[in-house]
């Protein structure tokens, strides 16, 4: 089922998620609809508070970038109580957009590497190493599970620049191919 993604201005955005365990009610069918909402919005990423769960669950498949980013070939990952477990002090500065930024884009700094621990759909524990724009899919959608979002990273300067598209976000006047939910609407 493709969920409606929560823009910018929803509470939830904002409020830091919960962890949960294999008793969660339907996670493995929530996981599917995130996947099929990710995938009608052309994203690569989707994190469980962008479609209204204040829980620590989120889905990347950032495999179509395999071509430009080798190291996303086979990126596609359900990921339940991720923990950024090392960074690199090395950062890359590149643009990012967000599914729940639509028509934002903007350039964030993000470490190079990382270390993730974290649970499959399965409820098995993973530790993966990730590097380049791989890591910086896994970090953006990790930081939604702390209540943060993408403009965070940004200057007070660059924010005041944007504050005329994230007033429109917040309204919901934006033009998206996909469902969302705005605060207004």
């Amino acid at each position: 089922m493709i969920l409606p993604i929560y823009l910018y201005g929803q509470p939830v955005l904002r409020k830091p998620t919960e962890e949960i365990d294999r008793n969660y009610p339907n996670i493995k069918q929530l996981i599917t609809d995130m996947f099929d909402t990710m995938y009608h919005a052309d994203g690569i990423g989707l994190a469980a508070p962008q479609v209204g769960y204040s829980i620590r669950v989120l889905v990347i498949d950032a495999s179509v970038m395999g071509d430009d980013y080798p190291e996303c070939k086979d990126l596609k990952r359900a990921m339940i109580n991720p923990d950024i477990i090392e960074k690199s002090d090395d950062e890359i500065v590149m643009e990012e957009g967000c599914l729940s930024f639509p028509g934002l884009h903007e350039k964030v700094s993000r470490a190079r590497t990382i270390r993730i621990r974290y649970l499959d759909e399965n409820f098995e524990e993973k530790e993966e190493f990730f590097d380049g724009f791989a890591a910086r899919v896994v970090q953006h959608e990790c930081e939604h599970l702390e209540g943060r979002v993408f403009i965070d990273n940004l200057s007070t300067m660059r924010k005041q620049m944007d504050k005329g598209k994230l007033n429109n976000i917040i309204k919901g006047n934006t033009a998206c191919s996909y469902r969302t939910k705005a605060v207004g609407k």
